[in-house]
């Protein structure tokens, strides 16, 4: 692969043998330093901070979270994340990504190509062509990487494994799957569009942008809201996708679709280049395999976001809640239903059969205290893999995106087989000075 765009041209082109095992750090305890203090950032420093040294915090806003800051008082201070790395680069072992996902993949591989291992949030980026250039960088350089979905590192992800490969419900054909929270900046769309303010003086407004085409300031981009922001954000299915698909990717080994078609209301030409909608249904065809636990059929898998929801079960008892945010998981013989986050609540529906099942044997070894952090810190310090590592998640993140490719072609459609690295949603074009 000499280029990126190459590597759009297939669907997850590095063998996983490539990857690389990292190295074991000097001392028992890693050196981190964290990019992004939102709360998915300060959520992992503080998972690791139990174990390890927190040495660099870095933010584009220097009013972020004082109190925090305060806490790790012996880090230093950053705006830049290129001067902490400059600075700071022979001190540091491992880096977390908690930024708006259109800066990971610029971010994660400035930090994979000194090697230093990287934990980055979910998803792991912001197209195809950039998720594709970290699994890349992270074999060529071989670090430790793991995605942030936190729920890949618990017992009841593993327990539903366990029960698909058991036959628990049989052949799975059927998935729906899906989140109720809506991340659109539909309502404020007017708003942005006519505003002409200035950005404050504590956030450099350019490198909050990074990669980004340039655009005016404007606070309904900033901190939590970003997601509903086609610039900056996946919108809710790149928000939860790596969450509630996780388990079934993870039992059905699952991979590129055959084809992708999405149905969205309330979303036209003038609105799509900036907001995600409401909601939407996007149906995935997913091909047959010869799997390790045996031949998988053809699976359709489809996702429900925001005012589209999950259909309930009909074999629900009535007086039982229907998910709203998880799936429920169709086989030949019944069926399963779970929350989010590795499957929570993960139940054979109805109760019925789910007392009459004899539990198997525990196959899947867990992780210590269902640490995805930890499980990460780790595996760099034993110098092996962790589990939802840049190859997986980056899997994950895939099907996630080329939802949102069918979603943008309205109804039409999409064969990943032909999305390559001509396609501008597939590898969109990044602004200069930022290239990967």
């Amino acid at each position: 692969m000499k280029t990126v765009g190459a590597a759009a041209g297939a669907f997850m082109i590095v063998p996983r043998h490539v990857l690389g095992q990292g190295q074991t750090p000097p001392s028992e305890k890693l050196n981190v330093a964290c990019i992004g203090l939102g709360w998915p950032g300060r959520k992992d420093t503080d998972a690791l901070a139990a174990t390890d040294n927190i040495v660099a915090l870095c933010d584009v806003d220097t009013n972020r979270e004082p109190d925090f800051r305060k806490k790790y008082e012996r880090a230093k201070n950053f705006v830049d994340y290129r001067r902490m790395l400059d600075e700071m680069g022979k001190s540091i072992d491992a880096v977390i990504v908690a930024t708006p996902d259109h800066s990971h993949a610029v971010l994660a591989n400035a930090a994979m190509k000194l090697g230093k291992h990287v934990y980055c949030e979910k998803p792991l980026a912001h197209s195809i062509a950039e998720a594709r250039s970290m699994v890349i960088t992270a074999a060529k350089n071989k670090v430790i990487t793991q995605m942030g979905n936190q729920g890949h590192s618990s017992d009841s992800i593993r327990l539903f494994c366990e029960w698909i490969w058991d036959g628990a419900i049989g052949a799975v054909h059927t998935i729906h799957a899906g989140c109720s929270i809506i991340n659109s900046g539909m309502d404020r769309l007017a708003e942005v569009r006519k505003s002409k303010l200035k950005p404050p003086a504590n956030l450099d407004w350019d490198l909050w942008l990074g990669p980004a085409a340039e655009r005016p300031y404007h606070p309904a981009y900033l901190h939590e809201t970003w997601r509903g922001w086609v610039p900056f954000g996946d919108g809710t299915i790149g928000d939860w996708f790596c969450h509630v698909v996780d388990p079934v990717c993870w039992a059905l080994e699952l991979g590129a679709p055959t084809s992708v078609v999405a149905q969205v209301k309330e979303w036209d030409a003038n609105s799509r280049s900036d907001v995600y909608p409401r909601g939407e249904v996007v149906t995935f065809e997913i091909p047959e395999k010869e799997t390790a636990h045996g031949k998988r059929g053809p699976v359709k898998l489809n996702w429900y976001t925001g005012n589209q929801p999950i259909p309930r079960p009909e074999m629900l008892e009535k007086d039982r809640t229907a998910v709203d945010t998880g799936a429920v998981v169709y086989g030949d013989k019944g069926a399963i239903m779970y929350g989010s986050h590795g499957a929570g609540g993960v139940r054979i529906i109805p109760e019925s059969a789910m007392k009459e099942y004899k539990q198997p044997k525990k196959t899947i070894p867990r992780v210590p205290g269902g640490g995805h952090e930890q499980d990460w810190a780790r595996a760099i310090k034993n110098g092996t893999k962790a589990g939802s590592d840049f190859y997986y998640g980056g899997r994950l993140t895939e099907i996630a995106l080329l939802g949102i490719i069918a979603m943008k072609r309205m109804g039409t459609r999409v064969e990943p087989a032909r999305v390559d690295g001509s396609d501008p949603l597939a590898n969109p074009p990044m602004r200069k000075g930022w290239e990967l």
